[in-house]
C-alpha cells in the first residue's frame, strides 16, 4: 500500500453567491455598459426610468417607459429595469401625492381619505369618481412639475459619473475589458 503522507490538495473555495443588489441591478447595468451605450444614453435612460417609475398612477409605468424609450431610441429593457426598481418608492409616494393633488386641483373638495372614498363609493359613486379624478389630475401635475426640474439635474449629474465608469470598463484600445 502506498504511503499517503502527501497532503491532499484543498479544493478551491467556491465564490460567494452574488447578493440581490448585484444580481438584480449591478450585473444588468454592467451588461448595458458592455453593449456599447454612451454615457448620454445611459444617463437619459436612468432619468427617463426614474421619471416613469415614480408616476403617481399604478399600471402606466411600463407603458410610459416603453413609449419614452422607443421614442428616444434608448434601451427599452434598461429603462424598464430602472422604472421598476422605483416601484417601492412609487407606492410610498402615491398616497401623499394624491392627497396633495386633491387639495391642489379641487380646492373645494373634501380631503382624500380611504374612509371618505368608501363612504362616497357606497352612497355617491359619481362624487367618488370626481374626487379621484381631481386627486389624480393634481398628483400628475405635481409629478410633472417635479420631474421637469429633477430629470435634467439627474441627467447632468449622472453623465460624468457614467463616463468615468465607462472608461473604467473599457481597455486602452477601446475594447470592453
Amino acid at each position: 500500500m502506498p504511503d499517503s503522507a502527501a497532503p491532499v490538495p484543498a479544493s478551491p473555495t467556491p465564490a460567494p453567491p452574488a447578493g440581490w443588489w448585484r444580481r438584480r441591478v449591478g450585473q444588468p447595468l454592467l451588461g448595458l455598459l458592455r453593449q456599447g451605450l454612451t454615457p448620454h444614453q445611459l444617463a437619459l435612460t436612468v432619468a427617463l426610468g426614474t421619471a416613469c417609475g415614480l408616476i403617481p398612477m399604478l399600471g402606466v409605468t411600463s407603458l410610459l417607459a416603453t413609449f419614452g424609450a422607443v421614442r428616444l431610441r434608448l434601451n427599452v429593457a434598461a429603462t424598464l429595469l430602472i422604472a421598476h426598481l422605483w416601484s417601492p418608492v412609487q407606492l410610498l409616494l402615491i398616497i401623499p401625492l394624491l392627497r396633495q393633488g386633491a387639495r391642489l386641483w379641487g380646492g373645494h373638495t373634501p380631503t382624500l381619505t380611504l374612509d371618505k372614498l368608501r363612504t362616497l363609493f357606497s352612497h355617491d359613486w359619481l362624487a367618488a369618481l370626481s374626487l379621484l379624478w381631481h386627486a389624480i389630475a393634481g398628483a400628475l401635475l405635481l409629478w410633472a412639475g417635479a420631474f421637469a426640474a429633477l430629470a435634467p439635474v439627474l441627467y447632468f449629474a449622472l453623465r460624468p459619473v457614467l463616463r468615468r465608469v465607462l472608461k473604467a470598463h473599457h481597455g486602452p484600445a477601446g475594447g470592453v475589458v
